[in-house]
C-alpha cells in the first residue's frame, strides 16, 4: 500500500449505527443489533445491513444467544437464517464434503423459511434461501425443483426465478436478490452474463441494476485470464458492449446519485475499476466518491500486484491525473 495513501476497509463503511452493532456482535452482544434492525426503517437498508452482520454473527454465538432469549422474535429469527446460511455459504468455498454440507444446507433453508413464516412481508428470508440455490449446481441431482425453473425469456437459463419473484413482490429491486441469482448462474456456469444483460435492459434509471452487468463482466475477466483465453487485458475492456455496459452504469446510475453515502461501496468500486479499465471518462468522480472506503472486490481478483491497496491506489491516481490534464 502506498505511503501517501490511507485507506479504510471496513463493512460498515458510512454508516456508524452499523459499524456500533458490529462491535458488539463479534464479542457475542446481540441487543446493539436488535436495537439496529428494529430502527432499520427500508428493506434495502435491511437487507444490507443483516448481510454485514451475518458475516461477523458467524465468528461469535451471539445469534443463537438472541434466540435462545426471545425465540419468537422477528429479527432475531431473520438472522438465525442469515447466520446459518452464512456459514453454509462459508463452508462450501472451504471445500466441505458434499454429505455433511446437505444437512446443513437443509437446516439453513428450514430456518429461512422459519423467518418468513413469522413475518411474511421480510424479504431478507427470501434473499437466503436464493442465496442457498447457488449450492445447487447439477440438475441430476437438486435440491429443491424450484432453483430449476423456467425462465422467463427463451434467452435466459433456467434457475431458482420462483424465489426472486418472491423477494420482488416484496421489495423491488431487491440489490442482494439479483446479485444471488447471479453468482447462482455463475456456480452453474453458464447465462450469467446474459442474465445481467436483460436485468439492466428492465432497470430504470438511478436503478442500482444497472451495475449488475459490472460484476459479471470482471467475473468473465477473471475466469478468461486466469485461463490463458485474454491476449489482451486493452482489447477486453475495449470491447464495444463491454464499454455499453459500464457507461451505462456511470451514467444511468451513478450520475443519479445525490448522496454517496447511501450507495453500496462495492458497487462504487467496481464502477470505479471498470471504467478505469476501459478508459472511460467519469472514474475520478466515482473515487471521489468512494473517498477511503475501498473495497477489496474486485481490485483484489483481477489486479497484477500483490496488495489489492495498490491497484486501488494506482487506478485512483491514473483517473486524478487523467481529469487533471484533458
Amino acid at each position: 500500500m502506498s505511503a501517501d495513501m490511507s485507506l479504510t476497509s471496513h463493512p460498515a463503511g458510512y454508516d456508524e449505527d452499523l459499524r456500533r452493532a458490529l462491535e458488539d456482535i463479534l464479542i457475542g452482544r446481540w441487543l446493539s443489533t436488535k436495537a439496529l434492525l428494529a430502527n432499520t426503517r427500508t428493506w434495502a437498508l435491511r437487507t444490507s445491513r443483516s448481510q454485514v452482520l451475518a458475516a461477523d454473527a458467524a465468528k461469535s454465538d451471539a445469534i443463537a444467544a438472541w434466540c435462545s432469549e426471545e425465540p419468537e422474535d422477528a429479527n432475531a429469527l431473520m438472522m438465525r437464517a442469515r447466520d446459518m446460511t452464512h456459514r453454509v455459504l462459508a463452508a462450501h468455498r472451504s471445500a466441505a464434503d458434499r454429505h455433511t454440507l446437505l444437512p446443513r444446507v437443509e437446516a439453513a433453508r428450514t430456518a429461512c423459511q422459519d423467518a418468513a413464516r413469522r413475518w411474511p412481508a421480510d424479504p431478507v428470508p427470501w434473499v437466503c434461501m436464493l442465496a442457498l440455490a447457488q449450492l445447487d449446481i447439477d440438475h441430476r441431482h437438486w435440491h429443491a425443483v424450484e432453483h430449476w425453473a423456467n425462465p422467463p425469456e427463451a434467452m435466459l437459463p433456467h434457475g431458482p426465478w420462483p424465489l426472486l419473484w418472491q423477494i420482488d413482490r416484496r421489495d423491488s429491486p431487491n440489490r442482494e436478490a439479483y446479485h444471488r441469482m447471479l453468482q447462482c448462474l455463475q456456480a452453474r456456469g453458464h447465462g450469467a452474463v446474459d442474465f445481467t444483460r436483460w436485468v439492466a435492459s428492465q432497470a430504470k434509471p438511478g436503478s442500482v441494476l444497472l451495475t449488475l452487468p459490472l460484476y459479471a463482466y470482471v467475473e468473465d475477466y477473471r475466469i478468461r485470464t486466469a485461463g490463458g483465453q485474454v491476449a489482451s487485458t486493452v482489447g477486453y475492456w475495449t470491447n464495444e458492449q463491454v464499454r455499453y455496459y459500464v457507461e451505462l452504469a456511470r451514467d444511468g446510475w451513478f450520475a443519479h446519485i445525490t448522496d454517496w453515502s447511501t450507495c453500496s461501496l462495492v458497487d462504487l468500486n467496481y464502477l470505479a475499476y471498470t471504467l478505469t479499465a476501459c478508459g472511460l471518462p467519469g472514474a475520478a468522480e466515482v473515487f471521489e466518491a468512494i473517498g477511503s472506503f475501498a473495497t477489496p472486490a474486485p481490485w483484489q481478483h483481477v489486479g497484477e500486484s500483490r496488495w489489492w491497496q495498490d491497484e486501488f491506489t494506482q487506478a485512483r491516481n491514473y483517473a486524478l491525473k487523467w481529469r487533471s490534464g484533458r
